[in-house]
């Protein structure tokens, strides 16, 4: 199915897509669509804060509203159109408007996603530029605020990650309350947040235990990926559109699909990303991030007997500090060892398998034939796979 090809062979970027326009040109005015609700939303939001406050305005209020509306390649609402539109929502009218709200409400939750996960991980960039708390220390040390620049920025960081979080649950209440499913909205809208957190929480446990098994990082890659960036944001379009339970549960199955193939798509960029690409540094063996990929490398090592190749997967990360070069190294040691034990290339053929699988499911939708090609192509987008390739059988 021709409509249902992902852009190959360009740039990667932090979502793992192909660089470039989205897949159709439905889609560009779809995401364009949002792009004006989330402006919209985030104007009136700001207008608040000001009446609130000038400073916490320019300050918090601001740089969520620079951060939601700098980049980003929209994934979540994306899929959220789609999966209405696929589901047979409309593409205009009311209801529409309150699938692109919906929409708008999963980019500001993004935010708040984002803005935590950089303070976690000590990480200086976010989208191509700085990320919240590093922002926010260096307007410290330039303004000769008083006291330590990085707890100023980490505290005040930890705002804009809530108030964006509060403007997303604002939108997703109103969405709800204004439709005839709006109990169902909201279930799916309390799981996405839990799950978000809780994936959160098993990245940075799994990090500090030193954790490297398979089923831990399937776990992971499953409630900060599979559920939270693909399958929940397919359910809730599916439920706005009012779909009934079968075609919600095939949504679901190709989502889960998709899900994971994404993460093992980010995994790969966070080892082996141009940050030129990505918006921010390749720095998951910098942090000794358990994930699909090194846990899998780890295994065929230890069968191999590849001991140098083992030690480099599983040495404790250094502590921060001036020691940039050792890290390095160990970084490069660490992924000449994915390479070597084989793991890079059996996460990229499992991309495609799940790719495929996701496919076949999406093919049991009863309807709707051109929004489900869209979203097939969106989803293989996602995990950076060309399915004519693996529609043949083949592996990119």
């Amino acid at each position: 199915m021709a409509g249902m090809q992902a852009q190959a062979g360009g740039r990667r970027t932090a979502d793992g897509g192909a660089a470039g326009a989205p897949v159709t040109e439905a889609d560009a005015a779809a995401a364009g669509a949002v792009e004006d609700a989330l402006r919209a939303h985030v104007a009136e939001r700001l207008a608040e804060a000001h009446a609130t406050d000038p400073a916490f305005a320019e300050d918090v209020a601001g740089r969520v509203r620079d951060l939601v509306l700098r980049g980003g390649k929209r994934l979540r609402a994306r899929l959220l159109w789609w999966g209405w539109r696929a589901c047979g929502g409309p593409a205009d009218g009311p209801l529409a408007d309150r699938a692109r709200d919906l929409a708008a409400a999963l980019e500001l939750l993004q935010v708040c996603a984002v803005v935590h996960d950089d303070v976690m991980d000590h990480s200086p960039v976010r989208r191509g530029g700085p990320s919240a708390h590093a922002d926010f220390a260096l307007h410290h040390t330039r303004s000769g605020l008083r006291g330590s620049a990085d707890a100023y920025g980490t505290a005040a960081a930890i705002l804009v990650g809530d108030l964006a979080l509060a403007w997303a649950d604002d939108l997703a209440a109103a969405t709800a309350l204004a439709v005839p499913d709006g109990p169902r909205i909201h279930r799916e809208w309390r799981a996405l947040r839990a799950e978000m957190a809780a994936g959160q929480y098993l990245d940075l446990r799994a990090a500090a235990t030193g954790a490297t098994g398979l089923g831990e990082a399937v776990r992971i890659a499953r409630l900060k990926s599979a559920l939270y960036t693909v399958e929940r944001p397919l359910a809730l379009g599916a439920a706005l559109a009012g779909a009934p339970e079968r075609t919600t549960s095939v949504l679901r199955s190709a989502g889960r699909c998709a899900g994971l193939a994404f993460q093992l798509r980010d995994d790969l960029l966070g080892v082996f990303g141009d940050p030129r690409d990505t918006g921010k540094p390749a720095e998951d063996l910098h942090a000794g991030k358990l994930t699909y990929l090194r846990a899998l490398a780890v295994r065929l090592a230890a069968r191999s007997g590849d001991t140098a190749a083992l030690h480099a997967l599983t040495a404790p990360a250094p502590a921060p500090g001036p020691h940039a070069g050792t890290a390095g190294a160990r970084a490069a040691d660490a992924r000449e060892a994915l390479e070597r034990t084989g793991a890079r290339e059996v996460v990229e053929a499992r991309i495609a398998r799940l790719v495929r699988t996701g496919e076949r499911r999406l093919a049991e939708l009863p309807s709707e034939p051109d929004a489900v090609a869209a979203l097939a192509g969106l989803l293989a987008q996602a995990a950076g796979v060309d399915t004519a390739a693996t529609t043949a059988g083949g592996r990119r």
